[in-house]
């Protein structure tokens, strides 16, 4: 499982990490541990994400077009206060679905957050009335803070040096 989780968390090659386990005084084919990435990455990817440490409740979001293996798409992601990134979709359209879902995907993986930081995009804040109309059904007395300000979401332009972060 060290091995798997070094893979994941490092991003280094099954080669590589051939070397660093024979070092290590294990001896593994490369190809052994690309079928226990395959099989076990997952489950360390949902363990690391219940101990995940609680984010801020205030999220700047901000989604951009970008082309992906040839294809241009739309990039949406959310970061804490810190610079983290909580969550990212990439979505063909940029519209209420794709914002609703997103929203949707980011607040069952990170909890539901008092304010959302978004520019002047009309699909995003349609997103996000969503999500307050989802809480209104369900009896809550609270909805998320929607602030459309320009530069307040400028964390995210400044922390987009990786996705991971």
């Amino acid at each position: 499982m060290f091995a798997v989780w070094f893979y994941v968390r490092f991003a280094v090659s099954y080669r590589d990490l051939e070397e660093i386990m024979a070092e290590r005084g294990v001896e593994v084919d490369h190809a052994t541990l690309n079928r226990w990435v395959e099989k076990y990455a997952e489950q360390i990817a949902s363990k690391a994400q219940k101990r995940k440490a609680q984010p801020a409740r205030s999220w700047p979001m901000d989604d951009t077009y970008i082309k992906v293996k040839g294809r241009w798409c739309y990039l949406y992601r959310a970061v804490d206060k810190f610079g983290n990134t909580l969550d990212f979709m990439l979505s063909e359209t940029r519209d209420e679905a794709a914002a609703t879902r997103f929203f949707a995907r980011t607040i069952r993986n990170n909890g539901w957050p008092d304010r959302v930081v978004i520019d002047k995009s009309g699909a995003n804040a349609a997103g996000l009335e969503n999500m307050n109309l989802l809480l209104l059904l369900s009896g809550w007395c609270w909805l998320i803070e929607i602030l459309q300000v320009k530069y307040l979401n400028n964390i995210i332009g400044s922390s987009s040096g990786s996705l991971g972060r």
